[in-house]
């Protein structure tokens, strides 16, 4: 049996709305689907304002640029991520400082993060890792004081709370990614939201070019092409249909899982929510005890088994190209969470029967092992 890390669901609309978009001829940035799936994520979020846009990565980008940073500002940012968290910083000219990680949460760690601020810390981006929340209390209270923007990272993140309310309703603006294997996808595709109406409107003004709402054909700005097209908007709004049924499926397949490895006992252990946390279970995450062993049951669980898996993200401080900014730190959290991580399959339409398959064959691996 083979097991797929990841698989899109798409058994709702999709299909139909599609072909609407195909019959109608409207296909590229304008048409209906587009505001019709960003209402629908502004209401779900429950944010004042959505922004539809062409991946996650450019929701950072742009959000950053309607907030004004740039050069000679100093972002903090968890070296502990996916690198897009960290690559638009480096777009506005802006300096990423790096903060370690929690070892409890794997989240952004509180008190390092108050060491590394500076005079000229502008902005803290908050990613909300592999489907848990940051602390947005602390966090919130800590942009607060300091008068900083907040950037919430929540391409992992959709459909997860902190205290009951959406992440990505904290900061001044919540960044989503759309990614073939995110809760929700359309391919490719991306989402800013925010309740203050000026910054949405500077979102909306960079990310089609600059043009001037009052002159037709008049640019008065230097601006992007961050428009997402109708038919991935069309995609996502059937996705978004389905979102309950997509979560609570993921939640089965973590909670399964985590049941199973109890009942075992393998030397491992999984990322959970707390009671905060309302998590989406985005990817099942598990830490090994011995982080020796990840690299080689990542090549048998798919060689021997057929089971796809994948190592946790490298912290971005050990890239080439961001070694300089870190001048030789060290964060020895992130650099054990990276080293022992590892995420397995959780598609929303995985089988019991492939999902046993998962552990049976860890369960092979790490006792032959031990």
């Amino acid at each position: 049996m083979r097991v797929s890390l990841y698989e899109p669901f798409l058994q709702g609309n999709e299909k139909r709305y599609v072909n609407d978009c195909l019959d109608s001829n409207w296909i590229s940035s304008k048409g209906k689907y587009v505001t019709l799936f960003e209402k629908k994520f502004s209401e779900y979020t429950g944010s004042r304002h959505a922004v539809a846009v062409s991946n996650g990565t450019v929701a950072i980008h742009l959000a950053l640029a309607a907030l004004g940073i740039g050069p000679g500002d100093e972002v903090l940012v968890p070296t502990f991520t996916y690198i897009a968290s960290v690559n638009p910083v480096s777009y506005v000219g802006a300096v990423p400082v790096f903060v370690d990680s929690s070892a409890n949460d794997w989240q952004m760690d509180i008190e390092e993060l108050r060491r590394k601020l500076t005079p000229k810390t502008r902005a803290v981006i908050a990613v909300h890792l592999y489907g848990i929340s940051c602390d947005m209390d602390i966090l919130s209270d800590f942009c607060r004081a300091h008068n900083l923007w907040l950037i919430e990272d929540c391409a992992e993140a959709l459909g997860v709370t902190w205290k009951d309310r959406h992440v990505g309703t904290f900061g001044h603006v919540g960044c989503y990614s759309f990614f073939g294997n995110k809760t929700v996808t359309t391919g490719e595709g991306g989402m800013v939201i925010a309740d203050d109406a000026d910054i949405a409107k500077r979102l909306i003004h960079l990310k089609g070019q600059g043009v001037c709402p009052e002159k037709y054909y008049w640019h008065d700005a230097i601006a992007f092409n961050y428009r997402m097209t109708n038919i991935q908007a069309a995609i996502g709004l059937a996705q978004m249909e389905n979102i309950e049924e997509i979560l609570k499926r993921k939640r089965a397949i973590a909670e399964l899982y985590h049941e199973e490895f109890e009942k075992r006992r393998l030397p491992l252990r999984m990322l959970w929510e707390n009671e905060s946390v309302r998590s989406s279970f985005w990817l099942a995450t598990v830490f090994l005890d011995d982080a020796a062993r990840r690299d080689t049951l990542l090549v048998d669980l798919k060689e021997k088994h057929g089971i796809e898996t994948r190592p946790a993200f490298y912290p971005v401080h050990m890239m080439p190209m961001y070694e300089p900014f870190s001048a030789g730190e060290t964060f020895p959290v992130a650099e054990r969470i990276s080293a022992g991580g590892l995420n397995l399959p959780s598609y929303p339409a995985m089988t019991r029967e492939q999902q046993m398959a998962v552990v049976e064959a860890l369960s092979i691996e790490l006792e032959k092992n031990g």
